[in-house]
């Protein structure tokens, strides 16, 4: 609507300047064409009663007392030439006259002679001022050309300016009133017709699959809006049914595959075990002198398989339900280092800047995130590595606490990348892959965030940064 109001509006100024201006010209065309012929009637009318001998030459003598007289009466400068175009006689005063003598162009008496009414109107400029000059012949009884009739008409447009002016003043007044009238008229109906579509898509863009998310409640509204909203209310329905399935649906399929992943590795020492008794029952002499001998060792094999299914229990308890966090104010420096004492390779390296980097943590949650990255970076390591490394680095920076856990071993290949911090996945021979996912949540849980980059025969480094809050 204002782009409408804008356009209509210089379109409708445009068009009034330019009826303006035409009006200017055919008013002051009208003009000299009503002067020229009420002058050649006055001329004709001399002619007519004149006793000189009607001849180019006798021009000047017949209108030298009457040259002046019809310019006066007319309003108007009047000049004679002569049919090669010299200046014969002229109502212009003798001082306003040029010290070189008025002649018609060469040009201009060309095309007086080409044209059929032997008529020709010249427009110039004199003194910055515009100029029409009318170029006609004086003829005698017979029509046989005596001289050329020049009238310079200055063309007066100040009235017509002042006309223009005054009345784009007044449009412009108006046309400011209606552009302020158009931009409300615009806010207010686009408010109203827009302001249902605003709220549904408003509810649209928060509509997300992991929130309960609010139906749309609207009295008023066209039909076709009632549409939309009931449509977008049934998809709320069915969205909400959905990531209810679908949730039911990823827990009952995670516990599935736990549940698979921990008998498996329960299995895995029941089948030695049951081995080693099928063997100790096939082999058992009470009369064997080394009987306490084998008792002993098979005592050790069942209490290594029995100590190897606690740790898978244990593992998947502690993945299953973490414990409560038991925040304290400690020295985040200190307690790496107290992390860091319970491992006896040389090899291992710890760097920090501040002594001291204090943060509300719990410090059994940091030794376990600590001892967790050391221990996989350790494992990377291969055996026959020689200049093996393992760098821990702490700092401050952006308010967060972060420490770094470099090592030199053999990383992790672009497809294991994506799933490293995925529960149940290893690399390792033995293990249920839960460490890195036990230790992501505890981040997590304290708002902070775990990252790491690799390169496959380089070297790993992990990156973790805990927000500090007092």
């Amino acid at each position: 609507m204002i782009f409408l109001t804008l356009i209509a509006s210089i379109l409708i100024a445009l068009v009034s300047y330019y009826q303006f201006k035409k009006e200017a010209r055919e008013y002051h065309q009208d003009r000299l064409e009503r002067k020229e012929n009420a002058i050649i009637e006055n001329i004709n009318y001399v002619l007519n009663n004149t006793t000189y001998l009607l001849t180019t030459e006798n021009i000047q003598f017949i209108f030298k007392d009457k040259i002046h007289e019809l310019a006066d009466i007319h309003s108007l400068e009047i000049n004679f030439f002569n049919l090669n175009g010299n200046l014969l006689i002229s109502s212009k005063p003798v001082f306003k006259m040029d010290s070189i003598k008025p002649k018609i162009n060469s040009s201009t008496l060309k095309i007086l002679r080409g044209t059929i009414e032997k008529r020709y109107v010249e427009f110039t400029k004199i003194d910055g001022l515009p100029y029409r000059t009318s170029y006609s012949y004086i003829k005698d009884n017979k029509f046989k050309p005596l001289a050329i009739l020049s009238l310079p008409y200055e063309e007066d447009t100040e009235f017509y300016d002042n006309e223009i002016r005054n009345f784009l003043i007044r449009f412009s007044q108006v046309y400011f009133l209606m552009f302020l009238i158009a931009i409300f008229l615009s806010y207010f109906l686009s408010s109203y017709i827009t302001k249902s579509l605003k709220i549904i898509s408003d509810k649209i863009q928060e509509t997300n699959f992991n929130q309960l998310n609010q139906k749309i409640e609207l009295e008023e509204g066209s039909r076709e809006i009632n549409l939309l909203i009931e449509s977008y209310n049934n998809m709320v329905d069915k969205l909400e049914d959905s990531a209810t399935k679908l949730a039911q649906s990823e827990r009952e399929q995670a516990w599935r595959e736990m549940a698979k992943q921990v008998a498996h590795e329960i299995k895995n020492p029941l089948t030695p075990m049951r081995l080693t008794v099928q063997s100790f029952q096939r082999r058992f002499d009470e009369n064997d002198p080394k009987i306490k001998e084998k008792l002993d060792d098979f005592s050790k094999t069942l209490i290594q398989q029995i100590d190897t299914m606690s740790s898978v229990a244990s593992a998947f308890s502690n993945f299953a339900s973490m414990p409560a966090q038991q925040n304290e104010t400690l020295n985040v420096v200190k307690i790496v280092q107290l992390a860091l004492e319970i491992f006896n390779e040389d090899f291992i390296e710890y760097s920090f800047i501040d002594e001291e980097i204090i943060a509300r943590l719990d410090r059994t949650q940091l030794i376990r995130v600590i001892t967790n990255l050391v221990k996989n970076a350790i494992q990377s390591l291969p055996e026959e590595q020689e200049n093996k490394s393992v760098l821990v680095r702490i700092f401050k920076e952006d308010n967060e606490v972060k420490i770094e856990v470099k090592d030199n071993g053999k990383g992790v290949s672009e497809q294991n990348k994506a799933r490293i911090f995925e529960p149940k996945f290893t690399t390792k021979s033995s293990g249920m892959g839960l460490g890195l996912a036990i230790i992501k949540k505890i981040i997590e849980n304290y708002n902070g965030r775990i990252t790491f980059e690799s390169k496959e025969g380089v070297g790993t480094t992990f990156l973790v940064c805990f927000p500090i809050t007092s």
